[in-house]
């Protein structure tokens, strides 16, 4: 079986300063076997990251919506921030990409989701991610858990790993899949392997916004 990180970032988030060389050696020291790096609202990371190793690295993205944050796996094209989230799924479905939402009950983050907006675009993803490392309080997750078991909606879990350290705290081991269709037959019977991220961990993701903000140069770095 193949072990998935569905959910990190690199220095092309804007609160991440892992280089996507750092994140695929983590990777390879970890085991992890394959990678879907989603970084906000951008692709650039990903593909600087798949470069260096395609078999192991899915270019994804976490994108912004009017409502809440979508997470997608084999992107294609770069989706912008700030559209519906109707029309976010439109375009990535015609990208053939795998759809999944961020931490959807996390209450402390900018991207939560209310319910009736989720029910609304439930019939159009292809899972929800019912568990996140970062999330600080269990709840959330149970919160997502539940909805996923109540609605039939399959699961994802994620590290949301904002540093090289954090990669692979969360998995979820799959079957040998090739491509979004691949995933998507296989999702059902992943096996989840979570462990909680600390409040500290927190503070990888606030020194990098804090670094960045005085070293603007540092958001042009994310190739090399």
């Amino acid at each position: 079986m193949l072990r998935v990180e569905f959910h990190c970032h690199t220095i092309a988030s804007k609160d991440s300063l892992t280089h996507p060389r750092e994140l695929v050696e983590a990777c390879r020291r970890k085991g992890i076997d394959r990678v879907v790096v989603t970084d906000h609202n951008t692709i650039a990371g990903a593909r600087a990251a798949q470069a260096l190793d395609p078999e192991l690295v899915i270019v994804g993205e976490e994108i912004f919506t009017t409502r809440g944050e979508i997470l997608a796996a084999f992107v294609t094209e770069e989706i912008p921030a700030g559209l519906t989230p109707q029309e976010t799924i439109r375009r990535l479905k015609e990208q053939g990409a795998f759809i999944s939402m961020s931490h959807p009950f996390d209450e402390f983050r900018e991207g939560a989701w209310e319910e009736d907006d989720l029910l609304e675009i439930l019939p159009h993803v292809d899972a929800i991610e019912v568990y996140n490392s970062r999330c600080m309080y269990p709840r959330f997750n149970r919160a997502a858990k539940r909805f996923a078991e109540e609605h039939n909606i399959a699961g994802t879990v994620g590290s949301d790993a904002h540093a090289a350290f954090e990669v692979g705290r969360s998995l979820l081991r799959l079957e040998q899949f090739e491509g979004p269709e691949g995933m998507r037959k296989v999702i059902r019977k992943g096996i989840p392997q979570v462990r909680w991220s600390p409040p500290w961990f927190h503070l990888a993701s606030r020194y990098a916004v804090l670094r960045k903000r005085f070293n603007r140069s540092l958001d042009m770095t994310f190739w090399t």
